[in-house]
């Protein structure tokens, strides 16, 4: 902790500060105005900021800018499929030092254990990690999940500090109709005095109201300025997305240059390793190539979600503020040439300058139990007078999906994979708590003109997902992904063509960044050398069990029409 008799003797020159950056063009957020100035660090903390102060050591920028470093406000660290160090090593020389993590994705797995898993992997990382506690563990009934996480669950962590409130409220009907249970998580969060996120697309008029009403400040969801601008004249503050899959900065620039933007904030959401080298970086470079004033894009960058998240002495550089600064060449370019955390150098030129390699992460217990897995268990019978199935068809860069009815390709009396007309079998496989459920299907879009791809990341309750042109192969995939405990595949004729391991509760590997990367280059390669048409089958396949976006899903409980929220007949 910072020593306030020292921070203010720097102030009156009893003592040196531990590091003076000189000649520095600071961006200060708080006024909205750059001016030169010299900015001394005690302890950690920012001293003071004026010309004339002596240090331990100084550092002169020659009239570099000084920006506060950059905070994530809505991330799913998971997502990344990298350990959180491996996470902190690409953001971190990017110019982020705080993160505001949803652990959604691993709490669908292991529940309690999976958040706690997450605080201890990241508590001493050289990067703040700030957690708000998942709200819909299940999303759904439709689908088995690791855990059921409850209000009186989540009040074992609330108290902490580190957690900051309640992650994004998925269920807003339930919020519109009064469910005990969603407002008991929402009243908990209000009642410590802390956030409920929102997670609300294409809401709007009274139900919007009443959303906003319940206490849920914030909405992540936003595609359209109109959108936006409604839920912005309502009290709530945006958070512009820039994920791997859904990117709805540009189309948000309108508000940006004509509304209040200290009620806007940058997020990644969900990102692939590949787009997390240019972090919240990139989306302050992006809004500022599209007419957005650098210091407003600075502030949903910073300022505005330290405000939002009531996170103390962050989002700015002023006296008593956490030194967390990152060096900009220019407004223009934002890869910064030296970032620093709590008064340290911790990256420079785009590399980390301090040692990573102390920071290994808790056991964890496996997490793909499944039922013995048999061949016989992917046929799918023909009843007696059926010569139609139900369809999923994929369209390309888009989460809903559409239904068909198409006729059955038959063999023996069984439904097959008819691969002239890309219709593929797909079957979700619950992998929590080995019940045996395989809830199968057929889908279209994939192109696959032979083998199987598999994967357990499958949203929200991450069962193990496969998709192939013949029972075989994917009895195959499977049956490796139990081994490996979880992961990515593609097989074909019983033999492994790529695989990347993710053992962490089948979302996260052990290994590096770099090769992970490697890996998930090589998954899609391969998968477009057996026909696949669509650039990243597994992100496309992730969330066909995702059974709250229209128009027809899969899960381990089987076809589910999502207008209707059941569970239907494949046949027709």
């Amino acid at each position: 902790m910072a020593n306030l008799e020292e921070i203010i003797k720097v102030n009156t020159e009893e003592i040196q500060a531990d590091l003076v950056l000189k000649n520095a063009k600071l961006v200060n957020v708080l006024s909205e105005e750059i001016y030169e100035t010299d900015i001394a660090i005690k302890d950690g903390k920012v001293a003071g900021i004026s010309k004339g102060y002596k240090g331990k050591k100084e550092i002169d920028l020659k009239g570099a800018y000084a920006s506060p470093s950059f905070i994530d406000g809505h991330v799913h660290i998971e997502s990344g499929m990298l350990l959180p160090s491996e996470f902190a090593k690409l953001v971190i020389p990017s110019g982020t030092t705080t993160v505001v993590a949803d652990p959604h994705e691993i709490a669908n797995v292991m529940g309690l254990q999976g958040i706690s898993f997450m605080r201890e992997a990241t508590k001493d990382l050289p990067l703040d990690v700030y957690i708000m506690l998942p709200s819909c563990v299940p999303a759904t009934r439709l689908e088995t999940s690791g855990v059921d996480l409850n209000c009186y669950d989540l009040a074992l962590l609330i108290d902490a500090p580190w957690v900051l409130g309640i992650a994004e409220m998925m269920n807003f009907p339930g919020v519109i109709n009064c469910d005990k249970e969603v407002l008991s998580k929402i009243k908990l969060g209000l009642d410590k005095q802390k956030r409920v996120d929102g997670h609300a697309p294409g809401l709007s008029g009274k139900g919007l109201n009443a959303y906003v009403a319940s206490g849920i400040a914030s909405d992540h969801e936003c595609t359209t300025p109109q959108e936006a601008i409604e839920k912005i004249r309502l009290g709530m503050y945006i958070m512009i997305r820039e994920a791997t899959g859904a990117r709805d900065l540009e189309p948000l620039i309108p508000v940006l240059k004509e509304y209040n933007t200290r009620k806007c904030i940058f997020v990644t959401d969900d990102r692939h390793p590949k787009h997390l080298k240019k972090h919240i970086s990139n989306m302050v470079e992006k809004a500022v190539e599209m007419g957005v004033d650098p210091i407003k894009a600075i502030q949903m960058a910073s300022l505005n979600t330290a405000e939002y998240f009531k996170i103390p002495n962050a989002g700015a550089i002023a006296p008593g503020y956490n030194a967390d600064i990152a060096i900009f060449k220019d407004l223009k370019n934002f890869e910064p040439t030296m970032v620093f955390k709590k008064g340290e150098l911790v990256a420079q030129n785009g590399k980390m300058t301090i040692d990573m390699t102390e920071f290994q992460p808790p056991e964890l217990r496996g997490s793909v139990n499944v039922k013995p897995i048999k061949k016989k268990d992917f046929q799918i019978k023909i009843p007696k007078g059926k010569s139609k199935i139900k369809v999923i068809n994929v369209i390309p860069k888009q989460l809903i999906t559409k239904l068909s009815i198409e006729k059955i390709h038959e063999e023996n009396g069984y439904a097959t994979a008819d691969t002239q007309n890309d219709i593929l079998k797909i079957a979700v496989i619950e992998r929590h708590k080995a019940s045996g459920n395989i809830g199968l299907g057929f889908v279209k879009g994939f192109g696959l003109k032979t083998g199987a791809i598999a994967s357990t990341i499958a949203h929200d309750s991450h069962n193990m997902i496969v998709i192939g042109t013949n029972d075989d192969d994917m009895y195959y995939a499977a049956n490796q992904l139990v081994k490996s405990q979880g992961g990515k595949i593609i097989v074909e004729n019983g033999k492994t063509l790529a695989q990347l391991k993710l053992p962490i509760a089948g979302l996260m590997s052990e290994e590096p960044a770099e090769i992970v990367m490697e890996k998930l280059q090589t998954l899609e390669k391969t998968a477009s050398d057996i026909g696949c048409k669509i650039n990243d089958p597994f992100m496309s396949m992730a969330f066909l069990s995702l059974s709250v976006i229209p128009e027809i899903k899969i899960t381990d409980k089987g076809l589910i029409d999502v207008g209707k929220f059941e569970v239907t007949n494949l046949f027709e």
